[in-house]
């Protein structure tokens, strides 16, 4: 497993029956994980005193229940700065595990000796795009939403990385690599976090099971012929890590490359152990 646990900002602090208390900053949520099937003693105190609760309905979705969070407040992860705020569906706008992979690729762009050129698919709110390009990279960072693209825009105003060569695009993510391929565009490394379930700007459906790997044989289309690295993040339980090996190591196969697919996860501190938080795949050069 991957594991994110070099934050200083934030930590899952306890898990039990359904739910997971963790620090954002000074503030403590208490948010559900579907992973968190135990039932634990809950002694931390936080677990009575939050600043903020998300309550799951059992007809799906849910609601906050705030006590004392401010609107908008941010953490830091590195030189890396982010604005969060609670919105629909328990999200802040951070996916903290994902800093392992930030890590590994930043790694991979600084030694690369060469310009890269990244491409972000379903970019959300730009962690990623943030981590490569304070790496030194060239990124294009596309998503559907144009919420989403505004808040990574603010993001990397946050993180005085603005003057950076970054193309913030709203836009259907397979609409787009097509669009590229016809153009001729190339990258040297694709990063991919796409959703479980999602519609586009034009109300374009997404489902992830019938979709990731089509859209994994077009993006391959758009590497150079010596690609730096392929990333794909799931967080749908029925993908399993092996098949995000299977689909990077069939198509890629006409590269020189490696690939692994893992779990990634968040430290627990209450227990030690590691909290599972969706499975990633990687392809690298040799």
């Amino acid at each position: 497993m991957w594991i994110a646990d070099q934050w200083k900002d934030y930590e899952v602090i306890d898990t039990s029956k359904g739910e997971k208390l963790e620090r954002w900053g000074n503030y403590l949520l208490i948010r559900p994980d579907p992973q968190v099937i135990w039932d634990t003693p809950r002694t931390h105190k936080g677990w009575s005193k939050p600043n903020a609760h998300y309550h799951r309905s059992s007809k799906g979705g849910g609601q906050w229940e705030f006590f004392d969070l401010p609107e908008q407040w941010s953490i830091r992860y590195r030189e890396l700065t982010f604005q969060l705020k609670p919105f629909s569906f328990k999200h802040t706008g951070l996916f903290p595990e994902q800093a392992a992979n930030w890590d590994w690729f930043s790694q991979k762009i600084k030694n690369a000796g060469r310009p890269i050129k990244v491409l972000n698919l379903f970019a959300y709110t730009g962690g990623a795009t943030l981590a490569a390009a304070a790496a030194g990279a060239n990124v294009t960072h596309v998503d559907a939403s144009k919420g989403m693209v505004a808040w990574a825009k603010e993001n990397a105003r946050s993180s005085g990385l603005e003057g950076k060569p970054v193309r913030w695009l709203v836009d259907d993510c397979v609409k787009f690599v097509e669009r590229e391929i016809r153009r001729g565009s190339h990258y040297d490394a694709i990063i991919m976090d796409p959703p479980s379930y999602g519609r586009g700007p034009k109300g374009e459906v997404w489902k992830i099971e019938d979709m990731i790997h089509p859209l994994i044989k077009l993006c391959v289309q758009l590497l150079t012929p010596t690609p730096l690295f392929f990333l794909v993040n799931s967080y749908t339980t029925g993908l399993a890590p092996a098949v995000l090996s299977y689909m990077l190591a069939t198509e890629l196969k006409a590269f020189q490359g490696t690939v692994d697919s893992q779990e990634i996860g968040l430290p627990v501190r209450s227990s030690g152990l590691v909290l599972p938080c969706g499975a990633s795949g990687r392809w690298e050069s040799l």
